[in-house]
């Protein structure tokens, strides 16, 4: 593997995958909340257009897109090309889908940014969307699985059929992490996404959505223009939080101090560095590379611990090096066991709050992060930025940006 010197990672080359523009929906809540009568392709069409936009590109020179799914009909695949086609993308402009779980849309921008290095096109778009509202209460547990690999004899096989709930309970119960722990971490997460959404701090990176709205028990639709994140519980303290029942008997994890469910769209447009400067476009970041790593099913919380450290191994850096970190909240209970094996200091990890107080659509998080993450090295004036999440299964995703 490749290996870099932490200031090697600030010089430029013509190679280059630099990001263009990174775009997010407002995160809504699943069932009920801005985007429950949308389709995915209709909540991702819009910030797709958005992306080139910003990118100040026409979207005839997006050579590639791939978008991250996890529970969609069809598998996203036709959907999504419809979904490019309706955004005002030719045909020369090709599609295709991934699914790694929560960490598709990174692992979308990762797919890309690798094709870019490896010469096979310019510019492409990564992003992902979900609409748990239309999915996720018939795709979110698996009815229908092979009885070979349900009553295997490989544990590890039968665990990635685990509910992802006894998974955080696991981590809590393995690691010593204690409710109050949990629910003092979720409480900083409300309070730092309610600090920053009432500065405006989300303003650069959200594009509002015009949503239907279909009234229940009355044949009307109505419009709306969604433009916050609906998730945050503005005014939440530890002691309202501790008042919530745990989900699971005898267990820590609360619909408090775990992610929330939900619907958003997120773009990001990446391009060759060279292309970039005979267009005369300016990058906001570049793509420094990711690491993925494999933990054990049922605590698969665990997963960015070992994609982190691979990342400073393949990049030859550590925590100093780094200025901020997004980190997915999935649970309170593996992000804080996360942190702390990792060293990672709090002050400079999720600064605007994670998955527990905004949401977290599986599928579009990873990008959702990236933008979230490239508007708040802006803001701060920093410079380097890791975005990171478990994934189902027992896996863990990390990549690395610089701010340009």
């Amino acid at each position: 593997m490749l290996r870099r010197k932490a200031g090697e990672l600030l010089k430029k080359s013509p190679n280059d995958v630099v990001i263009l523009s990174a775009v997010r929906s407002p995160i809504t809540r699943a069932f009920k909340g801005g985007f429950k009568d949308l389709y995915p392709e209709e909540i991702l069409m819009p910030v797709m257009q958005a992306a080139v936009q910003r990118a100040n590109i026409e979207p005839g020179q997006v050579n590639d897109v791939l978008i991250g799914n996890v529970l969609a009909e069809l598998g996203f695949a036709k959907t999504g090309r419809m979904a490019l086609n309706a955004a005002g993308f030719p045909n020369s402009t090709t599609f295709h889908t991934v699914n790694r779980q929560c960490s598709s849309s990174l692992q979308a921008i990762t797919h890309v940014s690798h094709s870019i290095l490896a010469g096979q096109i310019d510019v492409g778009l990564a992003g992902g969307v979900e609409s748990m509202s239309r999915n996720y209460a018939t795709r979110g547990i698996p009815v229908d699985v092979s009885a070979t690999m349900k009553e295997s004899p490989v544990k590890d096989a039968r665990d990635c059929l685990m509910p992802m709930l006894q998974t955080s309970e696991n981590v809590a119960s393995r690691y010593g992490i204690s409710r109050r722990e949990q629910d003092e971490f979720a409480a900083e997460s409300q309070r730092r996404a309610s600090e920053a959404q009432k500065a405006g701090r989300f303003n650069s990176e959200i594009v509002p959505i015009r949503a239907r709205h279909v009234s229940e028990g009355i044949d009307e639709i109505t419009y709306q223009i969604v433009e916050r994140d609906e998730g945050v519980r503005h005014g939440a303290t530890v002691e309202k939080l501790s008042t919530l029942k745990p989900v699971l008997e005898n267990g820590f994890s609360t619909a408090g101090n775990s992610s929330q469910i939900s619907d958003g769209a997120s773009s990001t447009v990446l391009a060759r560095r060279s292309w970039a400067d005979a267009h005369g476009l300016k990058p906001i970041a570049r793509f420094a590379g990711t690491q993925i790593a494999g933990c054990s099913p049922d605590e698969m919380g665990i997963g960015p611990i070992f994609a982190i450290r691979n990342l400073y191994k393949y990049l030859g850096i550590e925590n100093k090096d780094v200025d901020l970190v997004e980190m997915n909240e999935a649970f309170a209970s593996q992000s804080i066991y996360c942190l702390r094996e990792l060293g990672i200091d709090m002050s400079k990890t999720n600064c605007n709050g994670g998955a527990i107080a905004l949401g977290h659509p599986v599928g579009a998080t990873g990008a959702r992060q990236t933008a979230t993450l490239l508007a708040e090295l802006q803001r701060q004036d920093k410079e380097v930025g890791i975005v990171s999440m478990c994934a189902s299964t027992g896996m863990g995703v990390a990549s690395l940006f610089i701010r340009e």
